[in-house]
C-alpha cells in the first residue's frame, strides 16, 4: 500500500480502575481481545489505510504498552510514544501531540474496541467535502450507551451542528465512537477550548464544537458496526465473544496448553500456555495466558488471572 498523507494517534493513558484487581495490573489499552491486544487491533486498522507514522500517548503502566507494541515494526509502523504526566482531558492529551504532527489524523481512543469494516469511508468523506474533522458514528438503539459517549446532530447538509459530551437527556441517537479523521485546525480549538465545571478536564468534544462555532466543516461517517469501552470485567469478555463469533468459533485456545479430557468450553479464550489440570466447565471466560486452573472449579462470566477469578457482575 502506498504511503498514507496521514498519521495516526492513539489516546492510550488511561487507568482501568473499575476493572479491579485486572486493571491494577494491565492498562486497558493491551488487554486481551481474543489473544490479541487491543492497540494491535488499532494499529491494524491504521495500516490498511496506509498509516505508518502513529504517535501512542501513555500514562499509568505505560511501559507495559511500549514492553507490548515495541516500536511498531512487528505492525509495519513507526510508533512515537508520548507520555501524558496530568490527566487533564482528552484535548490535554491530543493537544500535546502537536509538535508531532504535520498532517492530518486519525485519532482513536485506545480503551475501545471497534468492529469496523470500511474505515477508508471516513476519508473519503474527509477528501470530497474538504472537511477539518469527520467524526465515526453509530446509529445507536441503547440510550444509555449514548449517554455515555456523545450525541452528535446534524444539519440538512450532513454537517455537524452539535455534539454533546454524555447528554443527560437523549434526543438523537446518534452517537460518536471515539473514531476522529481531524486536519490541523484541531490544535487552534483546543488552545481555546477551556475547562469543563463537570469534570474539570479539557474535553475534545468542547474543541470539536468550537470548530463547528468557526464554521469549520464537521461531518460523520457511519463506519462503526459495534463498540465497547473497556470499562468493566464484563466489557472484555463480551469483546472477547463478540470477536470469536465474528469468526465464526465458539472456542480459541492459545499455543501450549494442556486442557483435561473432559473439560467443556463454551465462548471461551484461553491464553497461551494455560494448563486445566481438572476437568471444568468454562462458559464466557477469558483466561489469561499463563493461568493453571487446578481446582475442578466450573467458572462462567469470568476473566481469570495468575491471582484468581475476576466475575462479570462483582467488578
Amino acid at each position: 500500500m502506498a504511503k498514507s498523507a496521514y498519521q495516526g494517534v492513539i489516546l492510550a493513558a488511561g487507568h482501568g480502575s473499575r476493572m479491579g484487581p485486572f486493571g491494577e495490573r494491565m492498562p486497558k489499552p493491551i488487554a486481551p481481545i481474543c489473544n490479541t491486544p487491543l492497540l494491535v487491533y488499532q494499529l491494524r486498522h491504521m495500516r490498511r489505510l496506509g498509516i505508518e507514522d502513529v504517535s501512542v500517548v501513555i500514562g499509568y503502566l505505560g511501559h507495559r504498552i511500549t514492553q507490548v507494541l515495541g516500536d511498531g515494526s512487528e505492525y509495519g509502523v513507526r510508533i512515537r510514544y508520548v507520555e501524558q504526566e496530568k490527566r487533564l482531558g482528552l484535548a490535554h492529551a491530543v493537544g500535546q501531540l502537536e509538535r508531532h504532527l504535520a498532517h492530518p489524523f486519525l485519532l482513536i481512543l485506545g480503551d475501545i474496541f471497534f468492529q469496523v469494516p470500511d474505515l477508508g469511508m471516513m476519508v473519503r468523506e474527509f477528501e470530497a467535502h474538504d472537511a477539518s474533522a469527520v467524526l465515526a458514528v453509530k446509529e445507536e438503539s441503547d440510550v444509555e450507551a449514548v449517554k455515555k459517549n456523545f450525541s452528535v446532530l446534524l444539519r440538512d447538509d450532513g454537517t455537524v451542528r452539535r455534539v454533546i459530551e454524555k447528554p443527560r437527556h437523549v434526543s438523537n441517537m446518534l452517537k460518536g465512537c471515539g473514531l476522529y479523521l481531524f486536519d490541523l485546525h484541531i490544535f487552534d480549538a483546543i488552545r481555546r477550548t477551556p475547562r469543563t465545571a463537570m469534570r474539570d478536564e479539557y474535553e475534545l468534544t468542547d474543541s470539536i464544537q468550537i470548530l463547528i462555532d468557526y464554521e469549520y466543516p464537521v461531518r460523520v461517517a457511519p463506519v462503526v458496526e459495534w463498540d465497547m469501552n473497556l470499562t468493566f470485567i464484563g466489557d472484555l469478555i463480551a469483546c472477547c465473544v463478540h470477536q470469536l463469533r465474528a469468526g465464526g468459533k465458539t472456542v480459541l485456545v492459545g499455543e501450549g496448553c494442556r486442557v483435561a479430557e473432559g473439560t467443556v468450553l463454551v465462548d471461551t479464550v484461553l491464553g497461551d500456555g494455560v494448563t486445566i489440570e481438572k476437568p471444568v466447565r468454562l462458559e464466557r471466560c477469558v483466561v489469561l495466558p499463563g493461568v493453571c486452573l487446578n481446582d475442578g472449579r466450573n467458572l462462567r462470566d469470568a476473566v481469570v488471572t495468575p491471582e484468581g477469578a475476576l466475575f462479570a457482575n462483582s467488578v
